[in-house]
């Protein structure tokens, strides 16, 4: 987008994207598709971010509900089983990558970072499931410690801010109220929404939050299932999160697809076009700044935890071991190896090796 639509095209102004960038940081939601709904909200406000949102989405949404509708028909048959197999154990490894990237590059040598990141990989550990109050609460938390707000109250008095008020505890408990009285669908789409809606940074940080509710919560995937369906989302192209298609497919057909993924992007939407003219205003506060600090490292010890609790149940055997090794290996040695490279080489180890093992 950088290279595109700054530098190449001229469309959108360097100070622009910057902007973009600060606040796709600064809200819940994947990164790049933020990122990609702003500049189009500068050229052409709703109707741009509106567009560009379904041009991001659309195409690898369609990719994973066709790879549910093929999983759901030959999911039983061996060759599926044994693809499946070698790229579970390769996902492990890339997610793992990444938690170490994330973790070095965010968390730094920041004492109560590293404090707040431990606790958060601790407690997904121990609980196998992500505690979304703790991700508030450590933002909550940086918030007080690196800019204390003083003389905030008697701001918040006077005069409200728009960013402030678009908290989305509110939004949360209600769809929670929502889905725990609603049918299959609707409980889908909430619990979507609420995910889209807590999720900060990377897309892989939706990943803990996915597996406590799909898996422990809900029931509706196993966990080899749960590995599939971010197997599936790492070898087709566009944001990790469309994932959440896949699993709604398996859950509901072609319709639990689309409101999961519906439910997954809608909060990072409307937050960027509500927040869009507030931010330019408010987002360089360094209130807010500290709150999302504590926030992403509270989501990188999640994906840290989630690592270990999705590796034991993947990594089952030495061959599997090996594949989660040799992609660590390759991604540690080669930074710029496109990752559905190494998935579609582990899918074929993993068609002979399963073969051979289950004659």
């Amino acid at each position: 987008m950088q290279r595109d639509l700054v530098e190449q095209r001229g469309w959108i102004a360097e100070t622009d994207y910057k902007e973009g960038l600060a606040l796709a940081q600064l809200c819940p939601g994947p990164l790049a598709a933020q990122l990609a709904m702003y500049l189009g909200y500068i050229r052409y406000r709703i109707l741009g971010a509106t567009l560009v949102g379904l041009a991001f989405v659309w195409p690898s949404f369609l990719m994973v509900v066709a790879l549910g509708w093929l999983y759901t028909l030959y999911g039983g048959l061996t060759w599926m089983q044994a693809v499946f197999y070698g790229v579970g154990a390769s996902v492990i490894g890339i997610i793992a990558h990444s938690a170490y990237k994330l973790t070095t590059k965010t968390i730094g040598r920041d004492w109560l970072l590293r404090a707040i990141y431990l606790v958060t990989a601790a407690v997904t550990i121990i609980t196998q499931t992500e505690q979304v109050l703790l991700f508030i609460g450590a933002g909550i938390l940086v918030w007080l410690v690196k800019a204390p707000p003083t003389g905030f109250w008697k701001r918040w008095g006077n005069r409200k801010t728009k960013v402030l008020s678009l908290s989305p505890v509110p939004l949360a408990a209600l769809l929670a109220v929502g889905g725990a009285t609603g049918g299959t669908l609707w409980t889908l789409f909430t619990f979507f929404v609420v995910a889209g809606a807590f999720v900060f940074g990377s897309g892989l940080a939706i990943i803990p939050f996915l597996y406590g509710g799909v898996v422990q919560g809900h029931h509706w995937l196993t966990d080899r299932q749960f590995v599939d369906a971010v197997a599936v989302a790492m070898i087709t192209p566009g944001p990790v999160v469309i994932t959440s298609g896949f699993i709604g497919f398996l859950v509901a057909g072609f319709a639990g697809a689309f409101v999961a993924a519906l439910g997954t992007f809608l909060p990072c939407y409307a937050f960027v076009v509500i927040a869009a003219p507030a931010f330019r205003k408010y987002g360089k506060r360094p209130a807010i700044a500290a709150f999302v600090k504590g926030v992403t490292a509270a989501a990188i010890g999640a994906i840290t935890g989630a690592v270990i609790i999705l590796g034991r149940r993947t990594i089952t055997d030495i061959p599997t071991v090996l594949l989660a090794l040799g992609t660590l290996a390759l991604l540690w040695r080669w930074k710029k190896i496109p990752e559905p490279l190494i998935v579609l080489g582990a899918a074929i180890i993993g068609l002979v090796v399963y073969s051979v093992l289950h004659h």
